[in-house]
């Protein structure tokens, strides 16, 4: 779609809220690989008092590509032979290893291992493109274009946004550049958690004043399907071998298709409580980068 096309079409307002409605179905039905650094990525920063503010525009899909958001299953979870920090193959339709060894937990009926199978639970995030309008912590950011990693809370906001549950509300599409909203974005520390029950849209507003600069945003976006790219997931032999490393501690010595997850039926190795919560969390993005980092070390 060119921009003149984009223009014309309002970001295709039903299409994205069919698509809204699709991944509502489909959240418990269904993460690209986490870099630890990376410039293309925008976050906020917290304050000395553990509070953040930043003000965001999410951006319309790029040319190209039909949604202006992709989403990723991952899994983060320690055990005793280390972290497990990887993409889930259910992202991309497929049988994953954790979530199958998930599911016999699950149905022994039993709470401890029920408990493993909680800490073990998918992550879901989504990657966005997003103009930065005001970030107080790093001003140096602001007019700028970069890709944001959020979760299921924002995401959340958003559908409320598109999908109000009020008759006195008009259904805004945040991710349209000429009647979109931008996005306050409030973070608050609750339990040790990142809250953003605070976070609202403003009121509906241009991106810019004039076509010409909001063609120029639109040119800095990023694309978004290569998050869904094979190459950033292992193969289902790869993890179930990784999985099977992290529960025993025991690198196999067989080929992988040969490895037999074991038995879970008397707990696991507690992990701090910044991770063995991560389904309690919505974003911890900090977190999860840290995770990532070990990863990359081990």
């Amino acid at each position: 779609m060119d921009f003149e096309a984009l223009k014309q079409s309002s970001s295709n307002f039903d299409k994205l809220t069919k698509a809204i409605e699709a991944n509502l179905g489909s959240e418990n039905k269904e993460q690209n690989k986490s870099k630890y650094q990376d410039d293309r990525f925008w976050k906020p920063e917290l304050d000395k008092t553990g509070n953040g503010y930043a003000v965001i525009r999410f951006l319309p899909a790029v040319e190209g590509e039909d949604l202006p958001w992709q989403r990723v299953w991952s899994h983060a979870f320690q055990d005793v032979g280390g972290w497990y920090i990887e993409n889930s193959l259910t992202t991309l339709g497929q049988k994953d290893p954790v979530s199958e060894e998930n599911t016999r937990l699950w149905n022994t009926g039993l709470d401890s291992d029920k408990e493993i199978a909680r800490k073990r639970k998918r992550k879901l995030s989504y990657y966005s493109n997003v103009l930065i309008v005001s970030d107080p912590k790093n001003p140096q950011n602001e007019g700028k274009v970069f890709l944001f990693k959020f979760g299921k809370k924002i995401f959340d906001k958003i559908t409320e946004a598109m999908q109000p549950a009020f008759e006195d509300e008009k259904p805004v599409n945040p991710f349209d550049f000429w009647k979109g909203a931008n996005f306050k974005l409030k973070i608050r520390k609750v339990d040790g958690y990142w809250n953003y029950d605070k976070s609202e849209f403003e009121a509906v507003s241009p991106v810019a004043e004039s076509d010409e600069k909001i063609k120029s945003v639109w040119k800095q976006q990023h694309p978004l399907k290569p998050f869904l790219d094979p190459s950033n997931f292992k193969t289902y032999d790869e993890l179930k071998e990784k999985l099977n490393r992290t529960i025993t501690g025991v690198r196999s010595t067989t080929t992988v298709d040969k490895v037999d997850l074991p038995p879970q039926t008397n707990g696991s190795v507690k992990s701090p409580k910044v991770n063995t919560q991560l389904s309690a969390s919505d974003d911890d993005d900090d977190t999860l980068s840290y995770f990532s980092k070990l990863a990359e070390d081990e």
